[in-house]
């Protein structure tokens, strides 16, 4: 928040202000405030290019002065001495446990304290590393300074608990510097004159809220700052040291706390004006009483085993900044652009809580034997030991701990959801499921709820019956399944089964378990390819046919066997379908075409699926023959719905389930069913009528994917198209069986034929799960309500896939029904039965317990930021099919409000409303929110076509929670700034394009693009080593392969970016962009922290607005 512009006269700083009645002002700082354009979010103006960095006249930062603190206003910052500060039930973000997990920044000892004396606390599981030193703790304030002018971290926000940092250093070493052991942060550096350096941070401190500790500790200085005209500030004239210690206040929830958004003027440290004290929640501001909405010790929050600070007055009038009209950028003049300054430093940062969670949890293997456990976050490294709860890679929840009752549930707005990706990869370390034979006897079920046996399962009567923990019926134990119980009432055996102690298991399924009472045959594949004049133009059929000739050795197979089971067969088609017949007796193939494109019907049945082993002569001279067969077509329209049921027709004849690969150019306008028109309209952008462009043409393509599901055939859909073709509703048979959709724009062999090659083979090799259903089973007390994903449904409860890969995900929400009980918590088991590659029917278990609560507060400090975004982005993607894009947007930001207030009103401890509070572990909800509405879909540029959305809004349906977390906020990392012999990846930095530096290289990625940034003034030398030339003006822009050097620069940018490509699903083609270029404009899209053209809010302006809702919802 910079407020250090040349401002209008200002009266001296002891000279009492006019007061404004009831907060209402017309303009701020004198300026007209009426007539400027609006922005998304009302009165907010974005971070302004360019701000200045001198600190005002006549205000300067002090040295601070000892003195001791009034009762009132005792504050612990940053970290707090020890773990088990919280009193009874006040468990942080994490296992049940002592270790209180956490994910922010902080920064690194200096100066020394006491250390606060530590209260016990229950549920203890295993200590994550020492105790932080009263230095740690002490040293978390070096970042965290408020000023007037722009600082490392003008609005600070530090820990309820602190763990202590895996390394002496912040891993962003080349961004900030670090301070010694013992060696305080030159105060004069933190304000930093014109041109200062970067922001001062450095170990992460696991944190992120200024709260008194139980017993008193360090405190942060006193600070204030330049007032601004008509603004009364009033606060006892205390400066403090940061290291003094002071009686202990009320102990508030641990929740990040940033002080005076979101136009007020950051206070600042003087030793000759009065200071603002920081206050009872760790934020500056005047001392505050009783708040309206909160009685003093505010109801229906747990005091949480303390005891109340003793009352306090009530506070002067304050400043209300959202009454303050932020003037538009047109109307000041120049020097008064700086004004409404959030200093980006000092907002919660991605990039840090990533860094301290990988630090913190990265180490350590995750042990799921205990309920309710918050894994780590997606992008920290883990090992998974299965103790009996399926592991994160399986499912994820939006909490692990939840609500006993749907009131309470209706009150924190927090949706109750688990992502289930049920065929995740595991990485080579573990173990993949085991798999379980019961014989004919097939697995043991309930015999009411028709749940799988699983370690919950209770076993009574010596072991001769077992208790449903889903339902609760009694059931007897057959006689082939009894074992004796041990002293614990556990069966001995136990630990020898899968099912009674690991969360993931499978079962072999009896025939019971298979259509018409029979064993399925292996499935197979069928390549369908447009032989149209656009595809054989542009290189496509050629490269298809050459690449697929090596590629069909390398169908899925099952454990150790030789050869795939897999059987293949190949369509082309343009307006008429032709079939071949690849039988391997044949010396030749021979084609067949069928031209009745109204009546589809397989004209052979021998010969067309074969076995691609006995008939590799046969299928090379086909592959080798198509190409030259279509090379002087004419022919440019096409048929689609009709190639579908060619396929599905196929395999109902060989009665089997499969997978078409469907390679297609251009919009199916030739007669036939299915046919569609060219409905691209951009005027409908912001109208009622959006949402047609969402929606498929017509209902056919429902029809034919009901049709397909039914029959076990999922459909691949390679798109190539260089106009218009309708993906929304050329999607929607994928979408509906399973599949899976890849769009190459313009293809150009040249440039593309690596992504699609990438792709092609990933999907032709990956392990996929046939003629599927899946369902999920809750305990008593909650079901799963609705259902996010590409899948098809024909009743409430069973989820169908006609085939389902290890990339897909089923996002399940759930709604009490029922109370639940906080000693039994609640179960969920997702059964998917499904065909294997090798044609055996099997059942997949994954269970997962979680923890119930009574108290708001548990609820909030077991939510999982990362999955919640997952939900909410499909969510609101669904929502844009039947609703106005901006009713959706308005949806979600009132359902992050509504959350966000919640928690403030009910778990925060009594504060000023000029603070934005939010939750430990969901203080980056606004900054994911902003980029989920910023995002193509909800919001698209001018260049966005109508087709990417719809192909975007579909593939983030099925998204697992890593993929929608570097999705929606890229990851940006600088090459040139860690050493070249480094063989880690290099340190992320924030999405922002402050954070750029023009004499610097970075590569950022979203999991679908991949953008190297190269800087106008980059040493020569680099440039030389990177690209092969001697100047940045020699660079290719646009330029999509590195060449291949035999430098140390080169090798390690060309392996880190090989990588980044092996973690992602999908291939990401490489664009380099340079400074200034007219390419940049698209690399600054994904710059997700920053205001975009189009429209969207930068993460500083989106917090203010954030802040304003939740004020609303709260007074």
């Amino acid at each position: 928040m910079n407020v250090n512009q040349s401002a209008p006269p200002v009266p001296p700083f002891g000279q009492p202000q006019p007061v404004y009645p009831g907060y209402h002002q017309s303009s701020y700082g004198g300026q007209p405030g009426s007539t400027a354009p609006p922005t998304p979010y009302g009165a907010y103006n974005g971070p302004v290019p360019g701000y200045q960095q001198t600190p005002p006249p006549g205000v300067s930062r002090a040295p601070p002065s000892s003195g001791v603190p009034p009762t009132s206003t005792a504050q612990v910052p940053l970290g707090q001495g020890a773990y088990g500060q919280f009193g009874q039930g006040d468990i942080q973000n994490g296992p049940s446990s002592t270790v209180q997990m956490q994910r922010l920044p902080g920064s690194q000892p200096f100066g020394s304290a006491p250390l606060a004396p530590v209260v016990s606390q229950p549920n203890v599981l295993q200590p994550y590393g020492p105790l932080p030193t009263s230095a740690q703790v002490t040293a978390q304030m070096a970042g965290m300074q408020i000023s007037g002018a722009v600082t490392p971290s003008g609005l600070g926000y530090g820990p309820p608990t602190s763990l202590a940092s895996a390394s002496g250093s912040f891993p962003n070493s080349g961004l900030y510097g670090s301070y010694s052991q013992g060696q305080a942060p030159p105060l004069s550096q933190a304000q930093g004159p014109s041109g200062s350096q970067p922001p001062q941070r450095s170990a992460p401190q696991q944190a992120s809220s200024f709260t008194p500790s139980a017993s008193g500790g360090p405190r942060m200085p006193s600070m204030t700052g330049p007032i601004l005209p008509e603004q009364s500030f009033v606060g006892p004239p205390v400066n403090q040291p940061n290291h003094v210690s002071s009686p202990p206040p009320q102990v508030p929830h641990p929740g990040t706390q940033i002080a005076g958004l979101p136009g007020q003027p950051p206070p600042m440290h003087s030793s000759q004006q009065p200071g603002y004290q920081l206050q009872q929640n760790g934020s500056f501001g005047p001392v505050q009483g009783p708040q309206p909405n909160y009685g003093s010790p505010y109801p229906g929050a747990p005091t949480f085993g303390s005891q109340p600070g003793p009352p306090q007055p009530l506070p002067p009038k304050r400043l209300d900044p959202n009454a303050i009209p932020s003037p538009q950028l047109n109307e000041l003049p120049p020097q008064q652009k700086t004004r409404h300054r959030i200093d980006p430093d000092a907002i919660p940062s991605p990039i840090q809580v990533i860094e301290d969670d990988r630090n913190n949890r990265g180490s350590e293997p995750f042990v799921t034997g205990v309920r309710g456990q918050v894994p780590p976050l997606v992008t920290t490294n883990f090992l998974v030991k299965d103790q009996g709860n399926a592991s994160p890679r399986y499912i994820r929840c939006t909490s692990y701990n939840i609500p006993c009752t749907s009131d309470m549930a209706k009150q924190a707005q927090v949706p109750l959801a688990a992502v289930i990706k049920p065929l995740a990869k595991l990485p080579p370390v573990e173990a993949s499921p085991y798999v379980v034979d019961h014989g004919e006897s097939g697995p043991l079920r309930c015999n009411r709820c028709k749940a799988y046996m699983c370690p919950f399962m209770q076993f009574i009567e010596g072991g001769r019956r077992f208790q449903c923990c889903f339902c609760s019926c009694i059931n007897d134990v057959p006689p082939q399944y009894f074992q004796h119980l041990d002293h614990t009432g556990k069966r001995v055996d136990a630990y020898d089964r899968p099912e009674l102690s690991l969360g993931s298991y499978e079962f072999l399924a009896t025939v019971d378990y298979c259509k018409n009472n029979k064993f399925p045959s292996p499935p197979a594949f069928i390549f369908m390819i447009d032989v149209s004049y656009n595809a054989i133009r542009s290189g496509l059929v050629r490269l298809l046919c050459e690449e697929l000739k090596s590629l069909l050795d390398f169908l899925p197979r099952e454990g150790g066997a030789e050869e795939s089971a897999i059987r293949v067969g190949f369509v082309t088609y343009n307006k008429v379908l032709h079939f071949y017949n690849v039988k391997s007796s044949l010396a030749q193939p021979q084609m067949m075409v069928v031209s009745d494109v109204a009546d589809m019907f397989v004209p052979l049945l021998d010969g067309f699926l074969v076995n691609i082993n006995d008939s590799r002569a046969v299928i090379t001279s086909l592959l080798d023959q198509i190409p030259e067969m279509f090379a002087d077509t004419r022919e440019t329209e096409t048929v689609f719905a009709p190639v579908i049921q060619a396929g599905m027709e196929a395999l109902k004849a060989a009665e089997c389930a499969g997978k078409l690969f469907l390679f297609h150019t251009s919009l199916p306008i030739a007669e036939a069913p299915g046919k569609l028109k060219n409905r691209d309209d951009r005027k409908l952008i912001n109208t009622d009528k959006e949402k047609t462009l969402f929606q498929p043409q017509t209902g056919a393509y429902q029809a034919l994917a009901k049709e397909c599901v039914a029959q076990g055939c999922c459909v691949d859909l390679f798109l190539f198209p260089n106009q218009y073709v309708d993906v929304a509703t050329l999607s929607v048979v994928p979408q509906l069986t399973g599949g899976s959709v890849y769009k190459y724009a313009c293809f150009q062999v040249e440039n593309d034929q690596e992504r699609f090659m990438s792709d092609l083979r990933r999907d032709v090799q990956k392990v996929v799960g046939f003629d599927a259903v899946m369902r999920v089973r809750t305990s008593t007390g909650i079901r799963a309500v609705d259902f996010f994903g590409a899948f098809y449904m024909s009743n409430t409860t069973d989820v169908e896939l006609a085939g389902l890969d290890g990339d897909k995900t089923v996002t399940v929400e759930f709604k009490h029904d029922d109370r639940l009980n906080e000693e039994s918590g609640a179960l969920l088991q997702c059964a998917l039965l499904y065909t294997s590659c090798a044609g055996q029917r099997r059942l997949r278990i994954h269970n997962l317990a979680l923890n119930c609560c009574t108290q708001l507060a548990d609820l909030y400090r077991n939510c999982e930021t990362d999955t919640l975004i997952n939900y909410m982005a499909k969510f609101a993607y669904r929502g844009v099919l039947n609703s106005p894009v901006k009713t959706v947007r308005d949806t979600l930001i009132t359902q992050c409000a509504q959350i966000l207030a919640c928690y403030r009103k009910n778990c925060a401890s009594p504060s000023s409303a000029g603070q934005l509070i939010l939750p430990e572990c969901m203080k980056l909800l606004p900054v994911y929110l902003n980029c989920v509405l910023k995002s193509d879909v909800l919001q698209p540029g001018a260049e966005v076509t109508t087709d990417d959305r719809a192909y975007v809004r579909q593939l983030v349906t099925s998204m697992d929670v890593a993929e929608t977390n570097v999705f929606f906020y890229p990851r940006l990392l600088p090459l040139t700034k860690s050493p070249i012999e480094s063989t880690t990846e290099p340190p992320a930095v924030r999405a922002s394009e402050e954070r750029l530096s023009s004499g610097d290289i970075y590569l950022l990625e979203n999991g679908l693009n991949l953008f190297i940034w190269v800087g106008a003034s980059v040493q020569q030398g680099v440039v030389q080593s990177l690209f092969g030339v001697s100047s940045f003006s020699q660079i290719t822009s646009g330029l999509s392969i590195l060449p291949v050097l035999d430098n140390p620069l080169s090798k390690k940018v060309r392996g880190l970016i090989d990588s980044l490509r092996t973690q992602r699903s999908r291939y990401m083609k490489l664009i380099v962009v340079k400074q200034e270029d007219k390419l940049e404009m698209l690399f600054k899209h994904f710059l997700v922290e920053d205001k975009n053209l189009n429209g969207g809010a930068s993460y500083v302006d989106f917090l203010c607005h954030m802040h304003k809702e939740i004020r609303q919802l709260l007074s």
